[in-house]
């Protein structure tokens, strides 16, 4: 592929629901580019985006892929995103490195939670976007059910540009109302044919293309109420400026499995979609802090955001970056911002799927990847250190479903650690975490499949095989009751025996851990003791006399004892005290705590009242409710619900809300277990400790 200038380069990330046909979209164009010669399927596993094993394995995408492809002088970088929420990371990285944004729609499905919440992402990240309903060629597909949903959803800034005329339920040819010409599709080509008579509806859709156009600026209002008719440049023009700054979304349609409609999206992106040099530039900060604006300039010092980063762990590293400014060129030395070190680059290159290759340098607006970075991560800036500024990294989803991992075999913890740390390295929204309490490695990430397809990865990629549990809840224990007793250790084996003698009083206090105070008199035990005695305890408060747990809200007080000149020791006087808290703890009406979090779940209003219902199932307490400030369609509904019932929270809520909610979790307090809830994990922890 020849080299491009940021003039000619568009970066335009495939976006949507799973399964509405962006990779199938991607290997189109693909095909009718030119770029292969054979049109691959997802069903047969044989597509140049999903090429990983497990994308295979399952027919969907569950990463980002690149394709460059070349369409009339022009460079496009389709970024081929994942639909799945499960896999939302991928979805991330390619808005972060799109210049605009394809919203892949099914003509069966409709406006689905997927179309919405990418629509939701481009804008926010503030890049242009274009619509395309796909599988037309389908058995119960509906353009027009669509399109309607999609002004319904979306609002008067949705535009057609291209509709199918459909005759028993089967399209006969696509109109291009931008051209006003008519094509039906042989065999994926293009064919002119005459405009079908559909009634006023044409009309309608010509009538609101200018009357979008007339909006973009004062000269083409005028001209459109004067009743003059616009050019095709100026109708273009207009476009492409209402669409850069977000007034309209231009609808395309087709079908990619039968190629129909392809080109006509081609042309829409050369003509329509912001082009890298008007949108490539970007705003960071320097070592001060202070703004920086980057424009796109080739001869500018080098500036590039690392977007995606694959580990191979035979191959290496390989991290993908947009040049945001300047020119990367390969033995080039650019520093990291993020650890301040000096990244020497080797030979570049420009992935298409899984194939690399090799280029001399990547300009400004382009993409580019490159091997054998070891301390450069994704979200990473890479400069020129004579310019030092840092960019925004992507903007993940927070990972909020956990579960613990196992070793299947004996001998592979370190291995895993490891192995999840690579794996990390690839995909940020994974979390692992070491859980001191309950000794547990505890891996989070976006939902059931993702965590699948990191044990499947670690297997294929790293040779271990795990077992994911739901990690155990850290409870604990404490008292409710005032006890005062004895411990009492002597022991006689030859020589100097064994003596230590304590009265130790144990009452709830408000402490997080055990408190240890002493009101001995006249000496009855030695101050050099102390130490020891508050040593017993606290070793002994680490497992509860209930099931095991940490004791909190304790305050034991030494008030008494005695003591041996010759036999007494500070080890006797430990034994002591800890049998003092084994026989006062049982006395003092011991209870389990169950640790409660703080749950800020986001929902639609419309099923505020079944999340609402749901936490009171797990025996949560709402506390308030309140819309949020960015959109007022969404509610905030604040809970404290136990930890161990917020296991398979993430599942139900996405269920519940198709997708829409999330939701957030800290840590609030400790409570009373409720009688049955003890009696169980009391019973469960016996078992285990037997």
């Amino acid at each position: 592929m020849k080299q491009y200038n940021a003039k000619h380069i568009r970066n335009v990330a495939l976006v949507g629901h799973a399964s509405t046909g962006k990779t199938s979209l991607a290997e189109a164009i693909a095909y009718i580019t030119g770029l292969t010669d054979r049109l691959g399927k997802v069903a047969d596993g044989n597509t140049l985006c999903d090429f990983d094993p497990e994308e295979i394995k399952r027919g969907a995408s569950v990463s980002l892929s690149v394709l460059p492809v070349e369409w009339k002088d022009t460079k496009i970088n389709l970024l081929d995103t994942p639909g799945s929420f499960d896999f939302a990371g991928g979805m991330s990285e390619g808005i972060r490195a799109a210049g605009s944004a394809v919203i892949v729609l099914s003509g069966k499905s409709g406006v689905t939670v997927g179309a919405q919440k990418a629509r939701a992402a481009a804008k926010k990240k503030g890049i242009a976007q274009l619509l395309f309903v796909n599988k037309l060629d389908s058995e119960h597909a509906d353009f027009y059910r669509v399109f309607e949903e999609l002004k319904t959803i979306f609002g008067p800034a949705v535009c057609p540009l291209v509709v199918p005329h459909v005759v028993d339920h089967k399209v006969q040819c696509y109109v291009n109302l931008l051209e006003y010409k008519a094509y039906k599709y042989e065999n994926g080509k293009a064919v002119e044919c005459p405009i079908p008579d559909m009634g006023h509806r044409l009309d309608g859709l010509r009538t609101a293309i200018n009357e979008a156009v007339a909006e973009t600026s004062e000269d083409l209002m005028e001209k459109y109420f004067s009743g003059v008719d616009f050019t095709p440049d100026e109708l273009i023009l207009g476009l492409a400026t209402g669409v850069r700054r977000g007034e309209i979304l231009p609808v395309y349609c087709g079908a990619s499995q039968t190629m129909e409609g392809i080109d006509q999206l081609l042309n829409g992106l050369m003509w329509l979609a912001p082009w890298a040099e008007t949108v490539a530039g970007e705003t960071g900060v320097d070592s001060n802090g202070e703004p920086v604006e980057l424009k796109v300039n080739e001869q500018a010092q080098a500036v590039a955001t690392v977007f995606k980063t694959v580990v191979d762990p035979f191959v290496g590293k390989l991290v993908y970056f947009k040049v945001v400014s300047g020119t990367v060129t390969s033995d080039c030395t650019l520093m990291n911002m993020r650890t301040g070190a000096n990244e020497k680059l080797g030979k570049l290159f420009m992935v298409r799927g899984k194939k690399q290759e090799e280029v001399a340098c990547v300009p400004a607006g382009d993409i580019g990847a490159v091997a054998k970075l070891a301390s450069t991560n994704t979200g990473d800036t890479l400069c020129a250190p004579a310019r030092p500024v840092v960019l925004p990294g992507v903007p993940y989803e927070a990972p909020t479903h956990s579960m613990a991992v196992y070793a299947k075999n004996k001998g592979d913890e370190e291995k895993i650690v490891s192995g999840l740390n690579r794996l990390r390295e690839e995909d940020p929204t994974i979390a692992l975490e070491h859980n001191t309490e309950t000794k547990e490695q505890v891996l989070s990430g976006l939902g059931e499949q993702h965590l699948e397809v990191v044990v499947s990865k670690l297997k294929s990629k790293f040779g271990v095989e795990v077992l994911l549990q739901n990690p155990k809840v850290p409870y604990r224990e404490t008292i409710r009751g005032k006890v005062k007793v004895q411990g009492r250790h002597k022991k006689q084996s030859g020589g100097h025996g064994q003596f230590g003698d304590v009265w130790i009083e144990f009452e709830p206090c408000d402490s997080e851990e055990l408190v240890f105070e002493e009101t001995v008199f006249g000496g009855s035990v030695p101050k050099n003791y102390f130490p020891a005695v508050e040593k017993g305890l606290r070793d002994s408060a680490q497992h509860g006399v209930l099931a095991g747990f940490p004791l909190v809200g304790v305050k034991a007080t030494l008030v008494d004892g005695s003591y041996h000149p010759v036999d007494s020791s500070e080890m006797a006087f430990k034994t002591a005290a800890s049998l003092a808290y084994k026989a006062g703890i049982a006395q003092a009406s011991p209870v389990l705590l169950e640790p409660y979090g703080t749950v800020c779940a986001y929902v639609p209003n419309d099923n505020t009242g079944d999340i609402m219902g749901d936490i009171t199932k797990r025996r949560g307490r709402v506390i308030g409710m309140e819309p949020t400030a960015e959109d007022h369609s969404i509610t905030c509904i604040t809970a404290e619900v136990p930890m161990a019932e917020m296991g398979d929270y993430s599942s139900m809520l996405r269920s519940t809300t198709q997708g829409r909610g999330y939701f957030t979790m800290e840590f609030a307090r400790y409570e009373e277990a409720p009688a049955p809830v003890a009696q169980k994990v009391i019973a469960e922890n016996k078992v285990d400790e037997e």
